[in-house]
């Protein structure tokens, strides 16, 4: 279910909507960032691992690596960028099924895990806005969980 769109007008932005996101987020939580190359979302992933990690000062996209991990005051925090995924079962030698039960999961590319990506995941399907080519236009898709952890979202 479609919880808001979003205009996210520069990096600042982007920033203030991981730290919204980063506030809301516990274990257990899957966040599937969809988009282009390029679209941000690992702009976004490395804004919600900053606030929720604050002593890290190199936060990596693993686009080679494929998982980085973090440790949170409460928390595990695993990024995962699987543009290099070849097959979804892949995924298993990451430890991503243990992810998604003991820690924060934020995963770029979900698209190539398939039928893997549990179905409470967060969605946020970022694209180009059409009226102003340096913005973003971010859905964001989830169950009723995520509707009311998400209240006022609408206003970063």
């Amino acid at each position: 279910m479609l919880i808001a769109r979003i205009k996210i007008n520069d990096l600042a932005a982007t920033k203030r909507l991981g730290v919204f996101l980063a506030d809301r987020l516990r274990a257990s939580d899957v966040v599937a960032l969809h988009g282009a190359l390029g679209a941000g979302k690992s702009e976004l992933a490395r804004a919600v691992i900053g606030h929720l990690c604050p002593d890290e000062d190199d936060i990596p996209s693993p686009t080679f690596t494929l998982v980085q991990t973090y440790e949170a005051a409460s928390t595990a925090i695993l990024h995962f960028d699987l543009y290099r995924l070849e097959a979804p079962e892949d995924a298993l030698e990451l430890g991503i099924e243990d992810a998604f039960v003991e820690a924060i999961s934020l995963i770029e590319w979900p698209e190539r895990l398939a039928n893997y990506l549990p179905e409470s995941a967060l969605a946020l399907v970022i694209e180009p806005s059409l009226d102003d080519h340096d913005a973003r236009v971010i859905s964001l898709l989830g169950d009723d969980n995520w509707q009311s952890r998400l209240d006022g979202v609408e206003d970063i």
